[in-house]
């Protein structure tokens, strides 16, 4: 079992964990297949581990880095986002009660579907093959999904909740709730620690994380990278 400190470098444990089948790199830095998430981590913030990670990009690249790893921005990079990021923990083990609305598990067909809503809400980084790190159930309505969640990071025992996001037409009724509560159970269920990663900046949203057992862990920054020559 891995303890729970390897979330202070959470895609790089992910990346020598559950997910180190996919990874891209090697001992001093990895990532995730382009097509799967953005999501790259170095194995220390040192010019050795910016330059592996810089072997790995080419013009065009985008990254995204969690934590003040990198010494300095590459050359022939740019920073086109940036921002500050709340992990939480749910470390209480009680179930939540389950969904009490109908909902499918989405899958290879519903990818494009889900870009669209991804796309309308921005819930984070989503990309054509992340559906591949874990399971997402959704809601529909008249032919469309309008709300998902799922799963993304995976290091040892603990799993991240990630896309959960809701069609503004559909808010306020509970669903992103009842689909947490499927994904969170389903964990618990396996033996795995829920976690996930939030905006510093909406309350509202980390309120919302709190009222389903959700406590904050640590503070990050997640730089967005992209190669430009």
């Amino acid at each position: 079992m891995i303890a729970e400190r390897a979330l202070d470098n959470p895609v790089w444990a992910s990346l020598n964990s559950r997910h180190a089948p996919i990874a891209e790199g090697g001992d001093l830095a990895r990532r995730y297949p382009r097509d799967v998430s953005p999501l790259c981590a170095l194995a220390a913030p040192t010019q050795a581990c910016a330059d592996a990670m810089v072997a790995m990009t080419g013009v065009g690249d985008e990254i995204a880095v969690f934590g003040p790893q990198m010494p300095a921005t590459p050359a022939g990079f740019e920073i086109f986002r940036q921002m500050g990021i709340l992990q939480m923990i749910r470390r209480d083990r009680a179930p939540l009660p389950p969904p009490a609305i109908a909902f499918d598990e989405l899958g290879d067909d519903d990818v494009d579907a889900m870009l669209a809503l991804v796309e309308l809400t921005r819930p984070g980084p989503f990309c054509r093959r992340t559906i591949d790190l874990g399971r997402f159930v959704g809601v529909r309505e008249a032919g469309r999904i309008v709300a998902m969640a799922g799963e993304r990071m995976w290091i040892d025992d603990h799993r991240e909740v990630s896309g959960v996001c809701t069609h503004p037409d559909a808010q306020g009724r509970g669903i992103a709730r009842a689909l947490m509560a499927e994904v969170i159970d389903r964990m618990l269920d396996a033996g795995q620690v829920p976690f996930l990663h939030v905006e510093a900046t909406k309350a509202p949203v980390i309120a919302f994380y709190g009222s389903l057992g959700f406590e904050p862990r640590a503070s990050f920054v997640v730089t967005g990278y992209r190669r430009v020559a």
